[in-house]
C-alpha cells in the first residue's frame, strides 16, 4: 500500500495576525501534513489547543532570528512531511529617527526586522537542497519599503532590505528548484491594530479609520486572511513561474497619488 506523505511549511511569528492565518490556511488543505509555528510568546499559540486541526500544528518557542530555533523548527516540519514552504512573517515594530536615537539603536532595530527573514532563508534553502525536493519562501515586506512613514526609519531599511534578499535568492537558487517570493501588505486589522484602536478615544479612533480608508483606494484595511491567502498562493504549484517578485497586497494603497485638488466624486 503506498503511503501519502503531505507536506509540511513553517511560519515564523505564527501566534497572531498574517502569521496565524497563514497557519490556519495551510491547515484548511488537506495535503498539508503540518505547519511549525515559531513564536516569541507562548501565549500567544494559545488558538492551537481549540483549533479543529490543532494536532497538525507543532509550535517552537523562541526569537526566529536564532539558528538554533530556526532548526528545531525544520527538523520538527521534516518529521511532519515533506518541508514545501517557508513563511518570514516575525517583524517587530518600534519607531525610531537619525536625530533622536543612536546609531546602534537603528541598527538593531533593522536587525530585529531583517535577521529573521535572513536566518529562515538560509535554513530553509539548505534543507530544499539537502533533500533534493526545491520548495518556496514566501517573506512578508510593506508597503514602506517603497513608501517610507516618517519615524519608521529601521522598518523601512529593514523592508527595503528583505525585497533585496528575496530577489538575490530567487535568482541564486531558482536553477535549483527553490523559488522566492515577497508579499507587501498595506494596513492589516490585526490584534495590533485593534489594540491600538482600542486606546484611543472615539473621535481619535473614527478619524484614524477614516484616513485609513482614504489610505486604501478600496475604502479599508485589509484582513490578516486576505494577505494569507496570497502567501499561500505563492507556496503553491500554481504560482510555480512566480519567482523573484514582491506583490503588492494593500487594496492599492502603494499606487494611490493623493491629489490636493480632487475632490468626491
Amino acid at each position: 500500500m503506498e503511503v501519502t506523505v503531505g507536506r509540511s511549511y513553517v511560519v515564523t511569528g505564527g501566534g497572531r495576525g498574517i502569521g496565524r492565518a497563514v497557519a490556519e490556511r495551510l491547515l484548511g488543505d488537506a495535503g498539508t501534513g503540518g505547519v511549525v509555528a515559531i513564536e516569541r510568546d507562548p501565549d500567544a499559540l494559545a488558538w492551537v489547543r481549540d483549533h479543529p486541526a490543532g494536532s497538525r500544528v507543532r509550535t517552537v518557542i523562541g526569537d526566529a532570528s536564532d539558528e538554533a530555533v530556526a532548526e528545531r523548527a525544520a527538523d520538527a516540519a521534516q518529521e511532519a512531511g515533506v518541508l514545501t514552504g517557508w513563511v518570514n512573517n516575525a517583524a517587530v515594530f518600534r519607531d525610531a529617527s537619525v536625530h533622536s536615537d543612536s546609531t546602534r539603536v537603528l541598527l538593531d532595530l533593522v536587525s530585529a526586522n531583517l535577521a529573521p527573514a535572513l536566518t529562515g532563508c538560509a535554513t530553509a534553502v539548505r534543507r530544499f537542497l539537502a533533500a533534493g525536493t526545491g520548495g518556496a519562501i514566501v517573506n512578508v515586506s510593506s508597503h514602506q519599503a517603497r513608501r517610507a512613514v516618517p519615524g519608521c526609519t529601521p522598518y523601512v531599511t529593514a523592508k527595503a532590505a528583505i525585497e533585496g534578499l528575496t530577489r538575490a535568492l530567487a535568482v541564486e537558487y531558482g536553477p535549483r528548484g527553490v523559488r522566492v517570493n515577497a508579499v507587501a501588505p498595506g494596513s492589516v486589522r490585526t490584534e495590533r491594530y485593534d489594540e491600538f484602536l482600542a486606546g484611543q478615544d472615539a473621535g481619535t479612533a473614527a478619524r484614524i479609520e477614516r484616513e485609513m480608508s482614504l489610505l486604501h483606494p478600496l475604502g479599508r484595511v485589509a484582513r490578516a486572511d486576505e494577505v494569507a491567502a496570497a502567501i499561500v498562493h505563492l507556496l503553491s504549484e500554481d504560482a510555480g513561474f512566480i519567482n523573484g517578485a514582491t506583490v503588492p497586497v494593500d487594496g492599492g494603497r502603494s499606487v494611490l497619488a493623493r491629489d490636493p485638488e480632487a475632490h468626491d466624486s
